[in-house]
């Protein structure tokens, strides 16, 4: 059975992890769960928002399971573990619709760094945040020293990373981290969705990709993304396939130019 499960409603879906016996640490089987849940959204085109939820009010997440790793050789570590959860949390950071994150519980670790990749974040009072790797004779794996340096005040991450020490919501919320702190942070984070549904489609897509861009989030992809989708809307586009099916040399005319 999936301790990961999907629904979408009316362009919205929610991820919501369920795994509350272990605080929704993460295993093997949900990173995999993940990633298969990740393909069905990147490839809907009605979709407008992801929220990411967890069962149970204790924890959103408080890592990567100890016991999927502590067995790991160095090199597997490396190649497998640390790899996939990378590979799996890029994906979506670079969705094309927005993604909230809700905070029921304590976001520890990769939690944390789970967290990190979604768009928005909305917490409950009772949340807490922490990088405790180093604790456990480990460092912060999945982004933690390198995406949530763009998010969140350098010395307050080294005291994170260095201390262990935890961060209460409300801090999190005065550093902007978090972008509010609710009794009802699913049905915030539901509202949050509702208002993006709203907008444009076409421009929150794009400005997404423009504000990943800023803050340096795959900023070579996001610039060829930008670029690819206004030149796929161009008449030299339409032209060039024509021409190219047609086996004909291309006629591209200068359309910035007004000869009427």
């Amino acid at each position: 059975m999936s301790n990961v499960h999907l629904d979408l409603t009316d362009g919205v879906a929610e991820l919501r992890l369920d795994n509350p016996t272990k605080l929704n640490a993460l295993t093997p089987a949900m990173l995999a769960d993940l990633e298969r849940h990740l393909t069905v959204l990147e490839t809907n085109a009605d979709l407008r928002c992801v929220v990411l939820t967890a069962q149970g009010d204790r924890a959103f997440c408080v890592g990567a399971d100890i016991n999927a790793w502590a067995d790991l050789s160095p090199m597997d570590f490396a190649r497998y573990w640390i790899r996939s959860g990378h590979r799996i949390f890029d994906r979506i950071a670079r969705l094309h619709v927005p993604t909230i994150a809700v905070l029921s519980g304590h976001a520890f670790g990769g939690g944390l760094e789970l967290a990190a990749a979604c768009d928005l974040r909305v917490a409950s009072p009772r949340a807490t945040l922490a990088l405790p790797e180093t604790g456990v004779g480990i460092v912060p794996g999945w982004s933690g020293t390198q995406r949530l340096v763009q998010l969140m005040p350098a010395a307050i991450l080294k005291e994170l990373v260095l201390t262990g020490r935890r961060l209460s919501a409300e801090r999190a919320y005065t550093l902007g981290f978090v972008n509010s702190v609710s009794d009802d942070p699913r049905g915030d984070a539901f509202a949050m969705a509702a208002e993006i549904k709203t907008k444009s489609p076409q421009a929150t897509e794009v400005a997404k990709y423009m504000l990943a861009a800023a803050l340096n989030e795959e900023r070579s992809a996001m610039i060829e993304a930008l670029g690819g989708a206004v030149m796929a809307a161009s008449p030299d586009k339409t032209e060039g396939v024509a021409a190219f099916r047609a086996k004909r040399p291309a006629n591209f005319k200068d359309n910035s130019r007004d000869d009427t």
